[in-house]
């Protein structure tokens, strides 16, 4: 028997198949690339049907590996963060608004004041902070800036409801995992937080909600045009979408308090499954499903600074390890904020922007690639130092460590820590897949540990040229937003 996941992330939609025991089965994996539509503005959303049609397209595609005939159930990740109108009759009438999307910046005072200076009680009692990455920001914005779209919209719902309500013909709740990262979720009583959706946005919004529940409310019975075309899964049981970040917790083995996640992709983010009386500053509570609350911060840069500088510095992303690993750290003597998409964690600073100082007439390409990934590293080691606990261990993947293994020396270096880096492909999906055989057999979430292919150790030298670096960080951080 087989499971089906559906990985539906920033920059691709995939389809995977694994075996009961949680392994990607060879060659089950069927991919289709998308990106967020940018400018410079912020603007960072996608179109829903587009990510239907690329999304159905990977399921048409796995469905012709002969382990497709024995899939007993479907599970689903998806990028956190996102949310979507649609009308009466189920169709998006606006775009798929995501994390990313800074447009909302604009609504923060007007929202903060609605708090009635309490911003620390909506931290407290959502898990979220008042930034642009959220649900109540972006909504504020688009009924400021387009009341007749906002008008339009009859329920609001994740991409993954989205895909469900035309499988299956029908409103399919949302997930308390994706729910509880929109900054309206109550993730301790796991409901709707009414009274700060009226406050912030009007009591109109709250109606537009959808019912949330936990990932095992399945959905079965596709509708009869997607019957016919996927037979294999038309009386199989779907169940709701997770946010990505905490699937890769479960997938990364980081299931209990010992072990935290570090996910680097895209973007990045620290994560531990542990309860919390007070969230700390500058950190999230989401949860993974009922009883298993997330801990942690994400940040905005990752990948993407590491991509940027490869494309405007005109370097070889092939050769640039071995040219990397023959520098000492903070060589370059830069001083770098990698914000080039925004800052979430540990900051929030709803304005801030990417910004190197330092550059003199001999830096070069190689200088500020190094700076970008070390910057990165310290802004993770703020988040890092406010989760960690004694004896944790941290557990490492993700797209750019995999791509770039110099980066986990550096992340040592600036945690002061081991690094294990995982031997997992596709963590994120991993991670589904265990959860549905958790749900469907009872097996443990911790049963098999992921394989770890290596452990970065911290260099004394290094880890004193990072906390100097880090300072200088810091500093100008300080210079530029308070």
């Amino acid at each position: 028997m087989t499971l089906l996941v559906i990985d539906l992330g920033s920059s691709s939609a995939r389809s995977l198949l694994f075996d009961d025991g949680g392994r990607l089965i060879p060659d089950a994996i069927c991919n289709r690339g998308h990106d967020f539509r940018t400018d410079n503005a912020g603007r960072a959303d996608a179109d829903a049907a587009e990510l239907r049609a690329l999304t159905e397209a990977c399921i048409d595609d796995i469905l012709t590996h002969p382990a497709a005939d024995s899939i007993r159930a479907v599970g689903m990740a998806s990028f956190a963060g996102n949310w979507l109108g649609v009308d009466a009759e189920g169709n998006a009438c606006t775009p798929v608004y995501t994390y990313a999307d800074s447009r909302s910046r604009i609504q923060i005072p007007t929202l903060q004041e609605s708090l009635g200076g309490d911003a620390e009680a909506y931290h407290q009692a959502t898990g979220c902070i008042m930034h642009p990455a959220y649900l109540p920001a972006q909504y504020a914005w688009l009924s400021a800036t387009d009341p007749a779209r906002a008008a339009r919209i009859h329920r609001l719902c994740d991409i993954g409801g989205y895909l469900y309500r035309h499988w299956f013909a029908r409103e399919a709740p949302m997930s308390y995992s994706i729910a509880s990262w929109s900054g309206l979720f109550d993730s301790s009583e796991r409901r709707w937080h009414d009274e700060y959706a009226a406050r912030m946005v009007g009591a109109g919004l709250i109606d537009k909600l959808p019912p949330a529940a936990d990932i095992d409310a399945t959905q079965r019975g596709l509708c009869d045009d997607y019957a016919r075309r996927w037979p294999a899964l038309s009386d199989r049981p779907f169940f709701l979408a997770l946010g990505d970040g905490a699937a890769a917790n479960v997938g990364s083995g980081a299931v209990d308090a010992e072990h935290i996640a570090l996910t680097i992709g895209t973007t990045s983010a620290l994560r531990v499954v542990k309860p919390v009386e007070h969230v700390p500053a500058g950190l999230w509570r989401y949860l993974v499903q009922a009883g298993m609350p997330l801990i942690g911060g994400a940040t905005s840069e990752g990948g993407n600074v590491f991509q940027w500088a490869i494309e405007a510095m005109r370097l070889d992303a092939g050769a640039v390890s071995a040219d990397l690993n023959k520098r000492a750290p903070d060589q370059h003597g830069l001083t770098v904020l990698p914000l080039l998409a925004g800052e979430r964690s540990p900051g929030w600073h709803p304005d801030a922007s990417g910004a190197i100082h330092g550059i003199r007439r001999n830096t070069d390409g190689l200088d500020i690639l190094q700076a970008q990934m070390e910057a990165v590293a310290m802004r993770l080691s703020m988040v890092y130092e406010a989760l960690k606990a004694p004896g944790s261990k941290v557990m490492a993947g993700g797209g750019a460590l995999r791509s770039s293994p110099i980066w986990a020396q550096m992340i040592a270096d600036a945690f002061d820590t081991p690094i294990h880096l995982i031997d997992e492909d596709e963590i994120t999906a991993r991670g589904v897949a265990l959860l549905l055989r958790q749900r469907l057999d009872g097996v443990a979430l911790d049963a098999d540990a992921p394989r770890v292919s290596q452990i970065a150790r911290p260099k004394a030298p290094h880890v004193r040229a990072f906390r100097a670096s880090r300072e200088r960080q810091l500093d100008l951080y300080r210079r530029l937003y308070g």
